[in-house]
């Protein structure tokens, strides 16, 4: 997480939605400064935050959930950064998400499974992040897709005249193709019943390719039901466990 006492701006951080090139120029060039971890979530800066600072304008980043799931196979294909394998870096992962990837990352290594087995496997009930526990607290939300120009919109937001346009950081290895062409025709089902409802709440749409089907009313209660549970995990067990 970053924050300036300058430009009275927070960002939240979440993963693999450009962060580390936002958060870098924010620290290079914008006075920003790293408070709590790097994924903290806002409840937990609202916890420490004076009443002055919880008015500081709030801004994260958010991703096609598709393209992230792709995104996020290749990072533990490749064990990007020594993620995995370097003793500092495993044993600096405590918390019950980085045990669950690095459970993934050997069963990858392992068994040397494809993208679409990867899916089959731990891709089970509808997709939500921890960035939704927070939604109506957020001034702004840059998308992932257009990260460049709304990075400079939020500039202008906060009245700062831009520095340089964004640098590209920790870009992923081996993919070669675009993200929905990982998916097979055996696995879309399955990704339509995951990732629909979260990406019809921030505004994303399944490829053309894939056709048109609405959302079901089954789903869009599945999505809810298991929401309940994670607002707990997210907001009071997720900082210690």
């Amino acid at each position: 997480m970053i924050i300036s006492h300058k430009y009275k701006y927070v960002f939240v951080e979440y993963p693999r939605t450009g962060t580390t090139a936002v958060s870098n120029e924010l620290c290079q060039n914008y006075s920003g400064k790293r408070i709590l971890r790097k994924h903290s979530t806002y409840q937990e800066f609202l916890k420490i935050a004076s009443p002055e600072e919880k008015k500081y304008f709030v801004f994260t980043s958010v991703r096609n959930p598709l393209d992230d799931a792709v995104s996020h196979y290749f990072k533990l294909r490749t064990d990007h950064r020594d993620r995995y394998t370097n003793r500092k870096k495993v044993r600096n992962g405590k918390r019950l998400a980085e045990y669950f990837d690095a459970y993934i990352f050997r069963y990858i290594q392992n068994h040397d499974v494809d993208f679409p087995t990867y899916f089959r496997r731990f891709y089970v009930i509808p997709h939500n992040t921890w960035s939704t526990i927070s939604i109506k607290r957020y001034n702004h939300i840059m998308r992932f897709e257009s990260l460049p120009e709304d990075f400079a919109h939020v500039l202008k937001l906060l009245g700062i005249d831009p520095v340089r346009p964004l640098p590209q950081r920790n870009v992923t290895g081996e993919r070669k193709k675009e993200y929905w062409m990982y998916y097979t025709p055996e696995i879309i089902p399955r990704a339509r019943r995951i990732f629909g409802p979260f990406m019809k709440q921030w505004g994303y749409e399944f490829p053309k390719e894939w056709g048109e089907q609405p959302i079901s009313f089954w789903n869009q209660m599945e999505y809810k039901f298991f929401t309940l549970f994670r607002r707990v995990y997210w907001s009071v067990l997720r900082e210690h466990i």
